[in-house]
């Protein structure tokens, strides 16, 4: 077991991948013994147990006549100050750099003054920097901000890279991938359900996604219209977000609404995805692909674009394939070979065996190692 670290960890409390990753991760750090304290405006959505080590602390947004948006940012840093102080904090861990890594970096410089030294370490988790950060509004302080953060992971090679690409970037960024607890993603015996959706054996497709734009969500009901002209085929889509009205008007238009549906935000997507036999993903950008991931614990294989960090993920031709950006001919030949029944239990069964090697299990003591390692650089930093 590691040595105790008191860390706490700042996050959007969302549905979105940054949010599951920096709640799932503070969830673990608690059952290897560490003290764990979120600090956000709410209560993470994957906040969903008891544990001695976990805590949450409520970032109180007031708002003034005087300001047109309430200004989270310093509320944030100032109720980092007070849990640092309070709760005797060894680090913090902020995911997403915006305004996480400023607020954080603001904070650290508050506790200086009164003689606390408090490292600071940044998760970067996509858009983050392949989009709002570019912005030039925000690009000066998101370079400081992670510069002067006392260590920098990144959940992917594609994401680091583009990191360095994009920014002036002095620190070292170390490659930290996301992970699955394989105890809760996996195969269930839900074959009731199957039946129901599909109660002629149709193959079951999967979309999970926030429905923006970046996400594709035409190119999926495209995708699974090429298919289903081909086998038969239902497709499920879960999430919600600005695209999905424009989806349903294009199931409409294309006559195919009887075979998908729309099932909104869904917690247990682990019981959907048991019964699936593929996954679509043909995201623009994806640090990562998460959703991804947990379709392929749950033994699902993945037809996906070859963007961003999704390549590190999903290995072409073993569990399942890669096409590039808007190709959705090569989606759909790619979605008909593995759904053939000689070939899909081989694409599952690999599925499988590669989320094995990002079960958490293995990616959280990459994590400890990493706090330690960033914990004595400032001890001897301050020694020095």
């Amino acid at each position: 077991m590691a040595k105790k670290i008191k860390i706490g960890i700042v996050c959007y409390p969302t549905f979105g991948g940054s949010g599951v990753v920096a709640t799932e991760l503070g969830k673990a750090l608690a059952q290897d013994n560490h003290e764990i304290h979120f600090i956000t405006y709410s209560q993470p959505s994957r906040l969903d147990f008891l544990n001695e080590n976990l805590f949450y602390h409520e970032v109180d947004i007031r708002t003034y006549p005087l300001f047109e948006y309430p200004p989270y940012e310093l509320a944030l840093a100032s109720k980092m100050v007070s849990v640092v102080k309070n709760e005797k904090l060894d680090l913090l861990h902020v995911h997403y750099a915006i305004p996480h890594a400023s607020a954080a970096y603001m904070a650290k410089q508050i506790l200086k003054t009164q003689g606390i030294l408090i490292p600071v370490v940044t998760t970067l988790h996509g858009t983050d920097i392949t989009l709002v950060g570019k912005d030039a509004s925000y690009e000066p302080v998101v370079t400081f901000s992670i510069n002067e953060s006392d260590g920098v992971t990144a959940v992917s090679k594609d994401l680091r890279d583009q990191t360095y690409e994009f920014f002036n970037i002095t620190k070292e960024i170390e490659v930290i991938p996301n992970f699955i607890d394989l105890e809760k993603f996996k195969k269930q015996k839900k074959d009731h359900f199957k039946k129901a959706i599909c109660p002629d054996d149709e193959a079951l497709i999967v979309h999970i996604s926030n429905f923006r734009k970046v996400k594709r969500i035409s190119d999926v009901i495209h995708i699974f219209k090429n298919i289903r002209s081909e086998v038969p085929a239902k497709l499920l889509m879960i999430g919600d977000g600005p695209e999905r009205s424009a989806a349903e008007a294009q199931c409409r238009e294309l006559g195919i609404c009887d075979d998908i549906r729309f099932l909104g935000k869904l917690e247990a997507i682990e019981e959907v995805l048991s019964v699936a036999d593929l996954f679509l993903m043909p995201s623009e950008k994806e640090s990562f692909g998460l959703a991804a991931l947990e379709a392929m614990a749950c033994e699902v294989p993945v037809i996906s674009s070859n963007a961003g960090g999704i390549p590190e993920l999903n290995i072409n031709g073993v569990t399942g394939f890669l096409s590039p950006v808007g190709d959705v001919e090569a989606m759909t030949r790619n979605a008909l070979h593995v759904l053939d029944k000689d070939n899909l239990p081989t694409f599952k069964a690999n599925a499988l065996k590669r989320a094995k090697e990002f079960d958490i299990s293995k990616i959280l003591p990459l994590y400890e190692n990493y706090y330690h390692r960033v914990m004595e650089k400032t001890s001897l930093n301050v020694s020095l």
